[in-house]
């Protein structure tokens, strides 16, 4: 979902910006907040980072001025909360627009936006329901990370056709017209590659559970009870 440099006109690559930063600088708050309570959870943030960009980077191109890809940052969101999974996407996305040529510096905002704010908090709303309701964690976990990564390539598909409406409202159905065609071209990609997205993501999580369940309970991610039921524990 990497919008390409220059794709957005004005005055839609500011829009993006302006709506994404006061969340990135919010997320920066939480960020370093949670660092200073918690300096233990340095590398497992490092980590979620790193589970970002690697995901991100495996690119499919695509023909409307953007690719298709797994995003990686429902985990971050499910651990860290969608603010601080913000800014590490902001950073990905950064670093991947000026040493990658993947995205771009004047379309960031609206990357950030999709990959980086629409995406995490799909994810954590999801979780957090799915928890609520004592679903099974692990089907939680793919539900999350598969429905957060659905929602970023929905909200990219609205970004490029709020930019590229197609021609008269009435005659050519305007915006819906494009967000249904940009919508198809991503499906096409993007519906298997976040169903393997949830699948790595609830994998990585059992992994978590079963060496370093003690990090989730403290982030209050999940409880103490139910990483015992998934341990297979005696309460």
């Amino acid at each position: 979902m990497h919008v390409m440099e220059g794709f957005l006109p004005t005055p839609w690559w500011q829009i993006w910006f302006a709506i994404s930063i006061p969340v990135i600088a919010f997320g920066i708050y939480k960020m370093n907040k949670l660092v200073n309570e918690k300096r233990e959870i340095l590398p497992l943030l490092a980590v979620a980072g790193a589970f970002i960009f690697v995901l991100s980077s495996l690119k499919l191109p695509s023909v409307n001025g953007s690719c298709s890809h797994p995003t990686g940052t429902g985990i971050a969101a499910i651990i860290f909360g969608p603010a601080i999974s913000a800014v590490l996407g902001t950073i990905v996305l950064l670093y991947q627009a000026l040493f990658l040529a993947h995205g771009g510096l004047t379309t960031l905002g609206a990357n950030v936006f999709s990959m980086g704010i629409v995406g995490p908090v799909v994810a954590y709303l999801v979780y957090r329901a799915g928890m609520k309701a004592n679903l099974n964690f692990y089907l939680v976990v793919f539900l999350a990370t598969a429905l957060g990564d659905w929602a970023t390539y929905v909200v990219t598909s609205a970004e490029l056709a709020l930019a590229y409406p197609a021609g008269d409202v009435l005659t050519l159905g305007g915006f819906l017209a494009s967000f249904a065609k940009f919508g198809t071209i991503f499906a096409i990609t993007q519906i298997p590659l976040a169903i393997m997205e949830g699948a790595v993501s609830a994998l990585l999580f059992k992994y978590v559970i079963n060496l370093k369940s003690d990090i989730l309970v403290e982030l209050k991610v999940v409880e103490e009870s139910v990483v015992r039921k998934l341990r297979g524990i005696a309460a």
